[in-house]
Parts: structure tokens; C-alpha cells; sequence
């Protein structure tokens, strides 16, 4: 209990005296808000079939995608709502000491919890892009009764905005990872464990620009031998709640 009171407050005093902070996080921070990861034991492709989310498969086979692509990320996953680990990045940002998230999430929790300046790597669930006029739309926009959905202003194909197998990351947060690695004094780690390319290379070149590296994360993942300066080890929502009542009491905030 000791060693963690100290690490907590090690990771706060590190992001108090940060001028540039970024919050780096996976999938381990959206399974408290009943997301499970992909990957592993419990994993949704333990469940269902990649396959359908192949986009060389998607675009064969639209409706049979799509079916699937509904049941996990509209009927199962659409409800989630963010947890306490979500708010608590919304907070430090609001009082100046978070400027940036890169999330590898899909799930927009960070944004419902209030984050503003927050980067999908692997794009959004909760917005369509049409292939043919690449056309936006809100999920909520659209009529997922009827498979597959099509752009209102073209009739083409909707497709939703984040990465299947088989495209390329975004340039814009593709970009804005890179430059967070570059200048961040602190990258928080939150809930990813390095095993995903190119996600997992982001901390590790923080770590080589001079970054401090915070790590919160239920176990020892692939990062906290290698890159990790302040390892806070439990679930994302205690260790956040427990960095935020050092964070938002320390003198050092009222500076």
C-alpha cells in the first residue's frame, strides 16, 4: 500500500510539472464501461469472426458484414457510457493538465466524458462515412434497421469511420501520435499492454524524446520493463480516481 501511495503521488507530481501531457490509451480503459477487448481470453474475436471486419470482405459482402458490425458495436457495445478513468482525463484536461489523448479505442467514450482534444487512432464507431462521396454521418443519423445503410446524399455504401483490417490508420492521428511522441514531457498509458503495430510504438519513442512514462495497467504489460518510469498497478478506475484526489489537492495545482 505504501509503494503504491508513493507511485501515486511520484505520477502526479511528474504531471503536475509537465508542460506537455499526453494520455495514451487502450482498450483496458473502456472494459470497466462493459467493453471487452478484442484480444484474449473473454475477447470479442473469441466470440465472433474477424473476418467481417476484413474491408475486402466488407466490400464482397456488405449486408453479412454489416449484420455482424450491428450486433457488436450498435446493439452490444452502443449503451456503454464512460467510467470514472474517462472522467478523470476530461478533468485533467479542463484544468490545463492533460493536452492531448490518443486513444486506439473506437468506443468516443473520451468525448462523452468531456475530453476535447482527443486523437482515434483507429477512428470512430459513432460516425458513418459513406465510400462513394465520403459523406459523414452521425450513427444516430442513420437507420441501422435496414442493412446495409446507404448515404442519403449518393445512395453509395456506408461504411462506419474506423479501421478494418486491411486499411491504413488516419493520417490525422497517425500525425498527432507522432508529435505527441516527440514533444510530451509525460505519456500516460492507460490500459494497453504494447501489443498491437503500429499503436504500441508510440510510448517507446516518447520514452527515447525524453518523455516520462506513467503506466496504469491491472498487470505488467510489454511496456513496464522497457519504458515505464511510475508503474500504477490496478484497474483503470481506482488508479485514475486515486491520481485525481492527488492531482486536484496537491499546492503545486494552485500554483
Amino acid at each position: 500500500m505504501a509503494q503504491r501511495n508513493d507511485n501515486i503521488h511520484r505520477a502526479a507530481e511528474l504531471i503536475l510539472k509537465s508542460k506537455f501531457t499526453t494520455a495514451y490509451t487502450g482498450a483496458g480503459i473502456s472494459v470497466e464501461s462493459g467493453i471487452p477487448p478484442f484480444r484474449g481470453d473473454g475477447g470479442l474475436w473469441s466470440k465472433y469472426d474477424p473476418i467481417s471486419l476484413q474491408i475486402n470482405q466488407f466490400l464482397e459482402h456488405p449486408l453479412k458484414s454489416w449484420e455482424i458490425i450491428k450486433e457488436i458495436f450498435y446493439n452490444f457495445l452502443g449503451s456503454a457510457k464512460p467510467n470514472k478513468a474517462h472522467l478523470v482525463l476530461a478533468e485533467m484536461e479542463q484544468q490545463g493538465l492533460l493536452s492531448r489523448t490518443i486513444t486506439q479505442n473506437i468506443d468516443n467514450l473520451h468525448q462523452e466524458a468531456g475530453c476535447k482534444h482527443v486523437y482515434d487512432f483507429h477512428g470512430n464507431s459513432k460516425r458513418l462515412v459513406c465510400l462513394s462521396c465520403h459523406a459523414f454521418y452521425p450513427v444516430y443519423e442513420v437507420n441501422l434497421d435496414h442493412l446495409p445503410p446507404t448515404c442519403k446524399q449518393c445512395g453509395g455504401l456506408l461504411k462506419p469511420d474506423f479501421v478494418f483490417f486491411g486499411e491504413t490508420i488516419p493520417s490525422v492521428p497517425l500525425a498527432a501520435a507522432y508529435e505527441a511522441a516527440k514533444i510530451s514531457d509525460v505519456f500516460l498509458i492507460i490500459g494497453t499492454t504494447g501489443e498491437v503495430m503500429p499503436a504500441n510504438q508510440f510510448p517507446l519513442m516518447a520514452k527515447d524524446n525524453g518523455a516520462m512514462i506513467i503506466e496504469v495497467n491491472p498487470e505488467v504489460s510489454n511496456y513496464t520493463s522497457i519504458v515505464t518510469d511510475t508503474f500504477l498497478q490496478g484497474k483503470a478506475t481506482e488508479m485514475m480516481g486515486l491520481l485525481a484526489k492527488a492531482l486536484f489537492s496537491s499546492p503545486l495545482n494552485n500554483d
